[in-house]
């Protein structure tokens, strides 16, 4: 009996010492909340909610593009570079296709080498065009099929904080970014 008495005591003891880990509910403004899955440029399956607790900052843009798409990935990559450095491993910025026919994780690949974005933080994102057309709408951001090979779409930028909340967006094209850019670092300085 004594032998389990200390025993008891020993395991509360135990459980005194381990660090409280907070668990925070996905709020119903989540994308998380979404179901959809998705696969990388590499080919590797995942669902929104493994992203969580990075700042996310997301654009939509097909590969074949040759309008409007340069221009959001040189907005892109304006927004990385002024990012801070401390802050910048807790953000991914991510890029997901509006035409999932043609992009498929090689083409996205192709796309992130040429473009030098193959790298961390960079992720490439396609689905099924039903789950890219309920994404799409979670970021207000309209597009339509024009031709075979032309989408007509909005330009926005939008940012995540790590619970998947949206709380910020860039409009237009080589717009200044000075907001989102600090959007961006005040958010992932919190992490």
């Amino acid at each position: 009996m004594l032998l389990f008495t200390l025993q008891s005591c020993k395991d509360s003891k135990k459980e005194e010492n381990k660090p409280k880990v907070e668990t925070k509910e996905i709020t119903d403004l989540s994308i998380y909340n979404l179901p959809s899955q998705w696969t990388t440029q590499d080919g590797k399956n995942i669902e929104l909610k493994s992203l969580k607790g990075n700042v996310l900052v997301m654009v939509m843009i097909y590969t074949s593009c040759k309008a409007a798409c340069p221009r959001l990935v040189a907005d892109m990559r304006d927004i990385e570079k002024k990012l801070d450095q401390k802050t910048k491993k807790n953000v991914k910025l991510i890029l997901v296709s509006i035409d999932p026919k043609t992009d498929t994780p090689q083409k996205l690949k192709a796309f992130a080498i040429v473009n030098k974005m193959n790298q961390n933080p960079w992720i490439f994102l396609r689905s099924t065009e039903e789950n890219t057309r309920e994404f799409a709408a979670v970021l207000a951001i309209n597009y339509k099929q024009i031709s075979p090979m032309d989408f007509s779409h909005s330009n926005i930028i939008s940012v995540f904080n790590p619970d998947g909340e949206l709380i910020f967006q860039q409009e237009g094209l080589g717009v200044n970014n000075a907001e989102t850019v600090k959007t961006i670092n005040n958010e992932a300085q919190k992490i």
